[in-house]
């Protein structure tokens, strides 16, 4: 039995989002080296080292199910996407409840700088399912994050608007590992038509 089957750390992608910045272009379907965005991602995951793979989808989701291979991934579609990344923060792990995973390994499909090198570090700092682990950029807390299952009800709780994790992480702060990323990933956003210089 591998590791990856003994502790269960599932990938948990988050690419609901409409793009409202972006004049309504739903983010996972940004073309980024000729494919969707979200194809680029799940794919970071899995290199990474992260399974099974969850994918919340939310705004044009039809669309996105057409577009984009998302063979092997399970889809969580988010209808209350437009209340902010919470709602499809608590989807996912809502849909990871009732798998074996010990952990979230939580990406956001809009930072395409973050690949499965970084994705692998975060991971590798899986402890057990009380763990609590961040990517840190010069010391600072980004993405990806990892959850274990411990933290989940508390996180869906708190989850609200666009904040995600965030108020729950800073509650937790002594408990969160950081792992710095900042050699290996760049962790900026795709949220305005400026940067969109980033895709490829």
């Amino acid at each position: 039995m591998t590791t990856r089957e003994t502790d269960g750390v599932a990938g948990l992608l988050l690419a609901a989002g409409g793009g409202r910045r972006l004049g309504g272009r739903p983010k996972a379907l940004l073309s980024h080296r000729g494919r969707p965005l979200v194809e680029h991602a799940v794919r970071v995951l899995r290199e990474g080292g992260c399974g099974p793979l969850h994918v919340v989808l939310g705004a044009a989701a039809g669309d996105v199910r057409a577009r984009a291979g998302l063979e092997g991934c399970v889809i969580v579609e988010n209808p209350e996407w437009e209340d902010g990344m919470g709602s499809s923060l608590r989807a996912g792990l809502d849909s990871l409840a009732g798998t074996g995973a010990a952990a979230a390994l939580v990406l956001l499909v809009d930072q395409p700088g973050i690949g499965a090198a970084a994705v692998a570090r975060v991971r590798s700092a899986y402890r057990s399912p009380a763990s609590l682990v961040a990517a840190a950029y010069d010391g600072e807390r980004g993405h990806p994050v990892l959850f274990g299952r411990d933290h989940w009800a508390g996180i869906a709780a708190s989850a609200d608007g666009d904040r995600g994790a965030r108020a729950y992480l800073k509650e937790h702060a002594g408990a969160v590992e950081l792992v710095e990323c900042g050699e290996v990933a760049e962790a900026y956003d795709i949220d305005t038509a400026a940067d969109l210089r980033h895709l490829e």
